[in-house]
Protein backbone atom coordinates (compact mmCIF):
# COMPACT_ATOMS: atom_id res chain seq x y z
CA UNK A 1 0.00 0.00 0.00
CA UNK A 2 2.87 2.32 0.49
CA UNK A 3 4.45 1.64 -2.70
CA UNK A 4 1.09 2.77 -4.55
CA UNK A 5 0.48 5.60 -2.24
CA UNK A 6 4.45 6.56 -3.47
CA UNK A 7 3.63 6.29 -6.89
CA UNK A 8 0.11 7.94 -6.88
CA UNK A 9 1.70 10.86 -5.22
CA UNK A 10 4.63 11.09 -7.92
CA UNK A 11 2.11 11.02 -10.92
CA UNK A 12 0.68 13.75 -9.20
CA UNK A 13 3.52 15.66 -9.08
CA UNK A 14 4.65 15.19 -12.70
CA UNK A 15 1.43 15.90 -13.53
CA UNK A 16 1.28 19.11 -12.08
CA UNK A 17 5.16 20.30 -13.41
CA UNK A 18 3.71 19.34 -16.69
CA UNK A 19 0.77 21.12 -16.45
CA UNK A 20 2.95 24.35 -14.87
CA UNK A 21 5.49 24.40 -17.80
CA UNK A 22 2.84 24.18 -19.94
CA UNK A 23 1.06 27.13 -18.96
CA UNK A 24 4.29 29.36 -18.54
CA UNK A 25 5.62 28.79 -22.11
CA UNK A 26 1.69 29.61 -23.17
CA UNK A 27 1.36 32.73 -21.45
CA UNK A 28 4.84 33.85 -22.99
CA UNK A 29 4.38 33.14 -26.55
CA UNK A 30 0.59 35.20 -25.65
CA UNK A 31 2.55 38.51 -24.73
CA UNK A 32 4.64 38.80 -27.96
CA UNK A 33 2.80 40.09 -30.83
CA UNK A 34 3.24 38.22 -33.68
CA UNK A 35 3.74 40.86 -36.69
CA UNK A 36 1.26 39.52 -38.56
CA UNK A 37 -1.39 40.29 -35.96
CA UNK A 38 -2.59 43.72 -37.73
CA UNK A 39 -4.46 43.74 -41.01
CA UNK A 40 -2.26 45.32 -43.81
CA UNK A 41 -4.90 45.43 -45.86
CA UNK A 42 -9.32 46.05 -46.12
CA UNK A 43 -10.08 42.58 -47.22
CA UNK A 44 -11.64 43.82 -50.68
CA UNK A 45 -10.34 40.77 -52.66
CA UNK A 46 -11.70 38.46 -50.67
CA UNK A 47 -15.38 40.34 -49.72
CA UNK A 48 -15.41 40.60 -53.67
CA UNK A 49 -15.46 36.89 -53.69
CA UNK A 50 -18.18 35.98 -51.10
CA UNK A 51 -20.70 39.01 -52.40
CA UNK A 52 -23.12 36.55 -54.14
CA UNK A 53 -23.19 33.65 -51.21
CA UNK A 54 -23.65 36.95 -48.57
CA UNK A 55 -26.06 37.48 -51.28
CA UNK A 56 -27.79 34.51 -50.81
CA UNK A 57 -28.12 34.69 -47.40
CA UNK A 58 -29.28 37.67 -46.82
CA UNK A 59 -31.90 36.73 -49.47
CA UNK A 60 -33.32 33.29 -47.87
CA UNK A 61 -33.57 35.31 -44.24
CA UNK A 62 -35.70 37.47 -45.50
CA UNK A 63 -37.58 35.12 -47.50
CA UNK A 64 -38.11 32.63 -43.87
CA UNK A 65 -38.83 35.88 -41.99
CA UNK A 66 -41.40 36.94 -44.39
CA UNK A 67 -43.03 33.56 -45.00
CA UNK A 68 -46.52 32.05 -42.94
CA UNK A 69 -46.83 31.34 -39.98
CA UNK A 70 -46.29 27.41 -41.04
CA UNK A 71 -42.40 28.15 -41.49
CA UNK A 72 -39.99 27.97 -38.55
CA UNK A 73 -38.12 31.34 -38.12
CA UNK A 74 -41.14 33.51 -39.29
CA UNK A 75 -42.72 36.79 -38.08
CA UNK A 76 -45.98 34.95 -38.61
CA UNK A 77 -44.95 31.81 -36.56
CA UNK A 78 -43.24 33.56 -33.45
CA UNK A 79 -46.30 36.07 -33.18
CA UNK A 80 -48.76 32.86 -33.58
CA UNK A 81 -46.89 31.71 -30.37
CA UNK A 82 -47.12 35.09 -28.73
CA UNK A 83 -50.56 35.17 -29.03
CA UNK A 84 -51.15 31.41 -27.81
CA UNK A 85 -48.95 31.84 -24.86
CA UNK A 86 -51.41 35.43 -23.87
CA UNK A 87 -54.26 33.51 -24.22
CA UNK A 88 -53.17 30.81 -21.99
CA UNK A 89 -52.32 33.26 -19.33
CA UNK A 90 -48.60 32.45 -19.89
CA UNK A 91 -47.11 36.28 -19.01
CA UNK A 92 -43.99 35.37 -18.86
CA UNK A 93 -43.44 33.00 -21.98
CA UNK A 94 -45.58 35.80 -24.00
CA UNK A 95 -43.08 38.41 -22.82
CA UNK A 96 -39.78 36.60 -23.98
CA UNK A 97 -41.40 35.53 -27.02
CA UNK A 98 -42.24 38.98 -27.54
CA UNK A 99 -38.80 40.53 -27.03
CA UNK A 100 -37.72 37.47 -29.61
CA UNK A 101 -40.64 38.95 -31.89
CA UNK A 102 -39.28 42.55 -31.29
CA UNK A 103 -35.76 41.92 -32.16
CA UNK A 104 -36.90 39.44 -35.49
CA UNK A 105 -38.59 42.40 -36.71
CA UNK A 106 -35.56 44.72 -36.38
CA UNK A 107 -33.67 42.42 -38.09
CA UNK A 108 -35.86 42.98 -41.30
CA UNK A 109 -34.48 46.07 -41.60
CA UNK A 110 -31.20 45.65 -41.10
CA UNK A 111 -31.37 42.70 -43.47
CA UNK A 112 -32.64 45.12 -46.15
CA UNK A 113 -29.86 47.59 -44.72
CA UNK A 114 -27.24 45.10 -45.77
CA UNK A 115 -28.42 44.10 -48.80
CA UNK A 116 -28.59 47.57 -50.01
CA UNK A 117 -24.79 48.29 -48.79
CA UNK A 118 -23.72 44.92 -50.30
CA UNK A 119 -25.16 45.94 -53.54
CA UNK A 120 -22.59 48.72 -53.13
CA UNK A 121 -19.71 46.69 -52.76
CA UNK A 122 -21.03 44.73 -55.80
CA UNK A 123 -20.55 47.71 -57.74
CA UNK A 124 -17.18 48.62 -56.27
CA UNK A 125 -15.95 45.26 -56.94
CA UNK A 126 -17.33 45.00 -60.70
CA UNK A 127 -15.32 48.50 -60.67
CA UNK A 128 -12.22 47.62 -59.86
CA UNK A 129 -11.45 44.43 -61.04
CA UNK A 130 -12.70 42.30 -57.81
CA UNK A 131 -10.61 44.12 -55.49
CA UNK A 132 -7.78 42.60 -57.50
CA UNK A 133 -5.92 46.12 -57.76
CA UNK A 134 -5.21 46.81 -53.86
CA UNK A 135 -6.51 50.20 -53.77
Amino acid sequence: MDVRRRRRTLLVGLATAAVLAAGTGAATAESTPSPAAAPTGDGAKALCARVPKIDHRIDRALKRLGAGADRRGSIARLQRRVDNARSAGHDEIATFLQDRLTFRKSLVGTLKQRRTDLAGVKTWCENNADGAEGK
